[in-house]
Order: C-alpha cells, then sequence, then structure tokens
C-alpha cells in the first residue's frame, strides 16, 4: 500500500511523540512492504507563531490531500492567555470542523501489567476495555457564545444539537457495539438540558434498529461516579461534546496516566485525524520522558480507520503489550521492579519488536 500521512506535531511534547508514532510506522511500512510517505505542517502554538494562525491554510490542505494525519499536542505557557483573540486550542476545533470529523473515538484499555499504576484498587480496573465515542463538532464548543466584556460582565456559551448530529454519531456508536459486547452507554444530563432530552431521545430512536445492542441512559455526573466504581461495566460509551472531553481525562486514570490514551477523529471518510489525548506537557518537553505510548497507539488507529489495514494495527498493539509485559516503562507509569525508559527508547523498543516479530 501506499499512503500519504500528514504530521502536524504541534507544540511542547508533541513533536517528541510524533516521531515515536513515525518511527513506529516507518517499521510497520518495511515489516509490510508497504510505502508510507510523511509531509510536516504546523498547529497551535507553532501556527501562531510561523503565520499567525493556529490552523495555517497550508495545513490544513496537507490534511485535506493525505489519507491520514498524525498530530501531537498544542498549547503551552506562551500562549496561555484564555482572553486573547487567537489561541492554539482554536487550531484543533478549526481542523475537526473543516474535515467534518464529528466521531472522536477514544478507547480506554487497562494492560495487565499497568493494573498496580492506577490509583484506583487494582482489582477495580484490571480487564477494563471501553471506548468512549464522542461526538467532535457540535455542542457547547460550537455553539453560539458571547464574551464578557466592561459593559455588559455576562457571557454565555450554547450547548445546542439538531437531530441530524446525534444521529449520526449514535448510528456509529450502535455499530462499534456490534463489534464489541453489544452494549452502548449513552451519557447526557437529560434531567436539566434541553439538549440532552433530544439527545436522549434520538439516541433512543436509532437503538430501535439495533434490537441486538443493550441501550441504557445514564446522567453524565452518574457517569463519572460508575467510572470510578465500577468501570468493568462499561462497553461503548456514548456522549456529548463536553461530556466526553471530561470523561476522558477521567477515564485515563483507570490506566495509571493520560500518556496510553489514544484517540480517533473520524468522519463520513476515510481520512481521519490520529492524536493522544493527553495535551502538550510543556513541563517536560524537551526533556526525553514523555510517554510516546498513546501516540503509537493512535498510529495503529490510523492504521485500522484509515488505511484499513487490521493486522499491522494489531501488530503495533501487541508490540506495545510485549514491552510492557517486559517490564518496561516511561517514568509517568513506572513501577518497582521495571525499568524506566527514555521517550526514544520506548519507539525503539516498539519498532524493534514490529521489525522482529515472528
Amino acid at each position: 500500500m501506499n499512503a500519504k500521512i500528514a504530521l502536524l506535531p504541534g507544540d511542547g511534547c508533541g513533536p517528541e511523540v510524533v516521531a515515536e508514532g513515525v518511527k513506529v510506522l516507518r517499521a510497520v511500512a518495511a515489516r509490510n512492504s508497504h510505502r508510507f510517505t510523511f509531509q510536516e505542517g504546523s498547529i497551535g502554538g507553532a501556527g501562531i507563531d510561523r503565520v499567525g494562525n493556529p490552523l495555517p491554510r497550508e495545513s490544513l490542505a496537507l490534511c485535506r490531500r493525505s489519507d491520514a494525519a498524525l498530530l501531537g499536542a498544542v498549547g503551552g505557557p506562551k500562549w496561555s492567555d484564555p482572553y486573547a483573540t487567537i489561541r492554539p486550542e482554536q487550531g484543533l476545533l478549526a481542523l475537526r470542523k473543516a474535515l467534518g470529523l464529528y466521531a472522536n473515538l477514544r478507547p480506554v484499555k487497562v494492560h495487565r501489567e499497568l493494573a498496580e499504576a492506577s490509583p484506583l484498587k487494582a482489582a477495580n480496573v484490571t480487564g477494563v476495555d471501553l471506548v468512549v465515542v464522542r461526538e467532535l463538532i457540535g455542542g457547547i464548543y460550537f455553539g453560539p457564545r458571547q464574551e464578557a466584556n466592561e459593559t455588559t460582565r455576562s457571557a454565555h456559551d450554547t450547548m445546542r444539537y439538531t437531530e441530524p448530529e446525534v444521529r449520526r454519531i449514535a448510528a456509529l456508536a450502535f455499530n462499534l457495539a456490534r463489534r464489541r459486547k453489544g452494549k452502548v452507554t449513552s451519557v447526557d444530563k437529560a434531567n436539566v438540558l434541553a439538549s440532552s432530552r433530544l439527545w436522549r431521545t434520538v439516541v433512543t430512536e436509532v437503538g430501535r434498529a439495533y434490537p441486538d445492542i443493550t441501550l441504557n441512559h445514564v446522567l453524565v455526573d452518574a457517569a463519572a461516579m460508575h467510572l470510578l466504581r465500577a468501570p468493568g461495566t462499561f462497553d461503548v460509551v456514548l456522549t456529548a461534546n463536553l461530556f466526553g472531553d471530561i470523561l476522558t481525562d477521567e477515564a485515563s486514570m483507570l490506566t495509571g496516566s493520560l500518556g496510553m490514551l489514544p484517540s480517533a477523529c473520524l468522519g463520513e471518510d476515510s481520512l481521519g485525524v490520529y492524536e493522544p489525548v493527553h495535551g502538550s506537557a510543556p513541563d517536560i518537553a524537551g526533556k526525553g520522558i514523555a510517554n510516546p505510548l498513546a501516540t503509537i497507539l493512535s498510529a495503529a488507529l490510523l492504521l485500522r480507520h484509515s488505511l484499513r489495514l487490521e493486522e499491522e494495527a494489531l501488530g503495533v498493539e501487541t508490540a506495545v503489550e510485549d514491552v510492557l509485559a517486559a517490564g518496561l516503562r516511561t517514568a509517568d507509569i513506572q513501577q518497582d521492579g521495571t525499568t524506566c525508559v527514555s521517550t526514544a527508547a520506548m519507539g525503539d523498543l516498539i519498532a524493534e519488536r514490529i521489525s522482529n516479530a515472528k
């Protein structure tokens, strides 16, 4: 296979972890006689510094002519003023909207070797394997808003959803559940929010076309509690933009670190943007200690969803499991009796196992 992959390293530790994702993808290509070509663009703070735009036009054009994009992270102290007119996060939102990436898949899998790394009891997290399906280009992040000013001293953000927006993300979640354990948990705040009542109504309607799938509705505050109390009861978690953003950061603690959570941003066609759930971590940028596994696992999702290379995706995921089983860790997930390795060394270890797989 020939594939063009756009690279958007971004800010902070983003370039470091993306480099390891590329290293692994090159190993996959060499192992399986594929040809992957990579071209880099800027996004976030890097785009602001270069051209004054968190999503430069050439970066968007690069993604559109590519088969997939691998993104690092955006933001940092240099651009941290929340009142600034131009902010790094605007680049992410604009990219998702421009490419029509309405679905964000965030798998949360607790590797057996990392159960003790979680701040929760190992017995509570062992065997957890769920995926959050987050609606990505609607809701409060994209609704009408008003900033406060000296005259009004009030502000508002609007959480708004339409039936088609809810219907398409719900259908994706139900279809995904058919390939997993057959259970969808839809998370909303229907006891308070009108947008959530629409959400619940439409999800219920969509669910009638999937009689083989069990559908449960849970309020977001209860879902937050159950994620910590009984995370193993979840399979596919379907939720709106804001709720999904918050719940997946909470769910990262099941795995022991944000550095373990990959994600896929998908639309109607095969072009997707793949990125770790974690941020730019400016406090550790350049120190060689960032965990690249979330980015490497995002590369596996890229292989699976955009390039339709399921066997190669499984090979990457198996290599990650093998390295963890061998007791090799980055600093964020290190435990007693394990060996701490650098960002680059972890990428080398994964790539080596892919190259030498039997």
